[in-house]
């Protein structure tokens, strides 16, 4: 998926991320439930934007359509004023592989795996050489202070140190996005804290976009930019 930026004259000044009167509505057995209704946002480079609400306001269902991970019922998603939902589903893929890191309150982290191996795993699937990788890895986990724990399976690693993996493997692509849902929710306040600091810190060093979702108003305060979201709508 090619951006528009440069060879449109007018996708140049057009948003990072924008989202245009999404929708969405899933099916419950016969019933019809609207999760999503018309949200707007806009984000730009470099922003760190919360996504505040009560659970069931549409939070994690927003985040999931802005990471392409979901297809909205209705409305655009446009990265760099390019539609990313008008492609192939291969080029969807592509595109989210490429473009933007996932964070969750549930880590995802294969027990089996080294923290280490698990930091790789994005890489290993897009086809890099594994010693390239490996290196790529090592360096990230050292730069969210995991060097000494690179070798620790998740079960030999604290909340936030899992959380901190977590992180790392989101990094692994050098994505342009991290979108991250709840990613403090399952940890202590001292241990969600330096979780945040991690965030702050790779959003003032490396320009990385973040969009997070989450239920916690004092944390959501501290973000430059907040949206709200009242019964799938933004308020």
């Amino acid at each position: 998926m090619k951006s528009a930026t440069g060879s449109n004259p007018s996708a140049r000044t057009a948003p990072f991320i924008e989202a245009a009167e999404l929708r969405k509505v899933f099916k419950r057995g016969t019933a019809h439930v609207e999760a999503l209704k018309g949200v707007n946002l806009t984000v730009e480079r470099g922003d760190m934007v919360a996504v505040v609400g009560a659970s069931g306001a549409g939070k994690s269902t927003l985040l999931h359509i802005l990471g392409t991970l979901d297809r909205p019922t209705g409305g655009e998603v446009r990265y760099d004023g390019v539609d990313v939902f008008s492609t192939s589903n291969g080029a969807l893929a592509e595109f989210r592989n490429r473009t933007i890191g996932f964070v969750f309150q549930a880590h995802h982290l294969l027990p089996e795996f080294s923290a280490l191996e698990n930091t790789m795993m994005p890489a290993l699937i897009q086809g890099q050489v594994h010693r390239k990788a490996r290196e790529r890895a090592e360096n990230i986990l050292t730069e969210v202070g995991l060097q000494d724990r690179m070798l620790h399976k998740p079960g030999e690693l604290s909340g936030g140190e899992q959380q901190r993996v977590a992180v790392a493997r989101a990094l692994i692509l050098e994505p342009a996005v991290v979108l991250a849902d709840e990613p403090t929710g399952n940890l202590d306040s001292v241990t969600g804290e330096a979780v945040v600091q991690l965030l702050w810190r790779l959003n003032d060093e490396k320009r990385v976009t973040m969009v997070v979702v989450t239920h916690n108003e004092g944390l959501a305060r501290r973000f430059p930019r907040r949206c709200q979201l009242i019964d799938g709508r933004a308020v």
